[in-house]
């Protein structure tokens, strides 16, 4: 292994391609999800409430329980 200045250089190669591999990995599965998203678009779905939906469905029980909970003290004190 060629060390340089310290720095192993085949092991610092292998973390760098590895993560440039998984970038490019994340750029084609947010196309593919820009793409799903048009089709719901196209079936008539709204994306803003899909996007919202999925954020929800992502937090535990508590985390959503708690978020709703102060949702609905802040609407009830802005009288919405």
């Amino acid at each position: 292994m060629v060390e340089v200045g310290g720095v192993a250089a085949d092991r610092l190669r292998s973390f760098v391609e590895r993560i440039e591999r998984l970038e490019e990995e994340k750029q084609a599965l947010a196309a593919d999800i820009r793409e799903v998203y048009s089709e719901a678009k196209g079936a008539g779905f709204d994306i803003k409430v899909m996007r919202q939906l999925i954020r929800i469905r992502k937090m535990d029980d508590d985390d959503r329980s708690q978020m709703e909970a102060i949702l609905d003290v802040y609407e009830r004190a802005l009288g919405a």
